[in-house]
């Protein structure tokens, strides 16, 4: 999906561990959603952790994905703030 939560963490000194605390759920939890396809309101939930957007959230060299229902691709399109 090209999520840099992980990265994020890695880069601010944060452990899977202590974010799952901070997220006020289990490290198992917080894995299997990183690893899976996290909700919007998920997503929304790590940003205001990390105080980051949800665009942040991502990798910016990800153009396009794939519909986790249907399989078509969704063009992304980020716009970058001067």
């Amino acid at each position: 999906m090209g999520l840099i939560v992980k990265d994020i963490l890695k880069s601010r000194g944060i452990s899977i561990k202590d974010f799952a605390a901070l997220l006020g759920i289990n490290r198992v939890n917080l894995s299997n959603q990183l690893s899976g396809n996290p909700t919007l309101e998920t997503l929304e939930k790590w940003a205001a952790a990390l105080n980051v957007t949800v665009p942040d959230l991502f990798d910016k060299k990800i153009t396009a994905i794939n519909c986790p229902k249907c399989g078509e691709e969704i063009r992304l399109s980020i716009d970058e703030k001067s």
